[in-house]
Parts: C-alpha cells; structure tokens; sequence
C-alpha cells in the first residue's frame, strides 16, 4: 500500500489518520499475464490502482476485432471512468499484459473517500483531471499526428513500453497494422 500511500500524499494533504482510513478500505489483488480485470457489459464498481505491471484498455468492434485504447502503468488510477461514474454497463476490457497487482477501490471506498476524507472531492478531482486530459490527448495524437509522430512519442506516454508489451498491441493502440509498426520501427 505505500505505492498508493505515496500517490495520494502528492495529489492531496491527508492525515496518516485519513489515509489509514481509507485504504483500510481497499485491497490489493494479482492478475495473471492476459486475466481481465473488467469485461464489457458489467457495471463498473472499481478503480484500479496499479502497484505493479502494466494493463491495457480493450474495446471489441462489431466484427470482434480487439483495438487497445489506452495503457495503465505502474502508479496509475485506471478504470472505464465514464461508466464507473454514470452507472452504465462498460464497453471496455482491462486487461493484464504481464502479471500485475492492483490496490482495488470499490465503489463504496470511492464514496466514503468524497464523504469523509477533508480533500477527498480534490483528490477526485485531480484523478478526473488527469483522465481528461490524458483522453484529449491521445484524440489530438490520434487525428492530428502521422503514424511516425505517434510512435516516435510513445515512450514518452509510457517508458519501455517496447521491452513490455507485445508489438501487435503497440501497433493497436497506434492505430496502424503490425507490418506498418515493422516499418516504423526501421525508419527510427
């Protein structure tokens, strides 16, 4: 729990009391390379934290193809926080890319966290925030950057992501096909 400890610490002032109190309410759990930690349909109740490892993000078109919209790394809240918000059964997966462990915040921690904790609609906040502007992002890199652009900046998003995360999903999340991620990677 220091991982999250710490996080928390830089986003808001928090008593060792508040803290304790609140993460009292969470736990930690390991997922296996490849196990889902939420699938499409269900409402979402949790937040993850990442402690450990590396998930991705799945949304599966109408032909079933698997696209990755997002990567989560290690000190990072990650969650469908659209739906987890609005109460709405999720389009996505999160999936575990290497064997990973999470802090997981229910839905009731969340809101004892609003309800109790001095600064814990700040700490909401800044969480939301963060997702935003992580979102607005990756539309800009999406529709406003070359293929080449975005593969050259994603190390800057997620450092030795190349050393982590087989290449098909890397070319996923770029929005180009595996041969044309072969190709880019030739050009560097």
């Amino acid at each position: 729990m220091q991982q999250i400890s710490n996080v928390i610490r830089q986003m808001i002032n928090i008593s060792d009391t508040e803290l304790d109190d609140f993460l009292c309410r969470t736990f930690t759990k390991t997922f296996s390379r490849q196990e889902l930690l939420s699938r499409p349909g269900a409402i979402p109740n949790e937040i993850f934290f990442i402690n450990k490892g590396i998930v991705r993000v799945i949304i599966t078109d109408n032909d079933g193809i698997d696209h990755t919209l997002h990567f989560g790394l290690e000190n990072q809240f990650i969650a469908d926080y659209s739906c987890f918000l609005l109460k709405q059964s999720s389009f996505y997966s999160i999936q575990a890319v290497e064997e990973t462990e999470v802090t997981i915040l229910q839905r009731t921690a969340v809101e004892w966290g609003y309800q109790n904790l001095k600064e814990g609609n700040k700490l909401g906040r800044l969480i939301a925030e963060f997702y935003f502007v992580y979102q607005d992002d990756r539309i800009k890199n999406l529709y406003a950057r070359t293929a080449k652009e975005r593969y050259d900046s994603i190390t800057d998003i997620f450092p030795d992501i190349h050393n982590r995360v087989p290449q098909h999903m890397i070319a996923s999340y770029l929005g180009v096909t595996p041969v044309h991620l072969s190709r880019l990677k030739k050009q560097k």
